[in-house]
């Protein structure tokens, strides 16, 4: 029983120590701390990506994420998405995102986001890309987005399916589908 035990306690250890490692490293820079911070896999020929990341201001004043760079990329903007008479409209936030003093800022698919143009190459699921971010007072920050899978919709998810079904081994026949 003991063994048994034994074995389950190492594997829990090890699935949390890789879990830990797959995730992106907390950049600190001045009163912020830079999480969770990934992007999609580009299908060929893409020409844009979104980076996706969260920033908390544990500072007594506001700062701005202003701009970026990034080597795999001709150009980096800051971006919202919103709904305007239910049309999805995405938009640069020329002025900068602001993260204001004791709050936490989540850029996600749908939301703010961080948009790399003229990709000079495609993002591949597991790759590692650095960026720089520009904050107003920050300065610059270097962070580095985990390449998720094309459908990711959160770090650490791989854009694919968990339940996947072979219906050409199934018996449809009680549910009147001709063969």
């Amino acid at each position: 029983m003991k063994m048994f035990i034994r074995s389950v306690a190492s594997v829990a250890v090890a699935t949390l120590l890789s879990t830990a490692a797959v995730q992106a490293a907390e950049v600190k820079a001045g009163d912020l701390v830079i999480s969770q911070s990934w992007s999609r896999a580009t299908p060929g020929g893409a020409k844009v990506a979104g980076g996706f990341l969260t920033i908390e201001n544990k500072g007594g004043s506001a700062d701005r994420l202003v701009s970026g760079t990034a080597d795999i990329a001709g150009k980096v903007e800051i971006h919202e998405m919103s709904m305007d008479n239910g049309v999805m409209k995405m938009r640069p936030l020329d002025k900068g995102l602001p993260i204001e003093p004791g709050k936490t800022v989540t850029l996600m698919p749908g939301s703010y986001h961080i948009m790399l143009m003229d990709l000079k190459g495609p993002l591949k699921q597991g790759d590692k890309v650095p960026m720089t971010l520009q904050f107003e007072k920050a300065g610059k920050v270097q962070v580095t987005l985990d390449v998720e899978g094309v459908g990711a919709k959160a770090p650490g998810d791989t854009g694919g399916s968990m339940m996947k079904m072979d219906h050409g081994t199934m018996d449809h026949s009680g549910h009147g589908m001709k063969k």
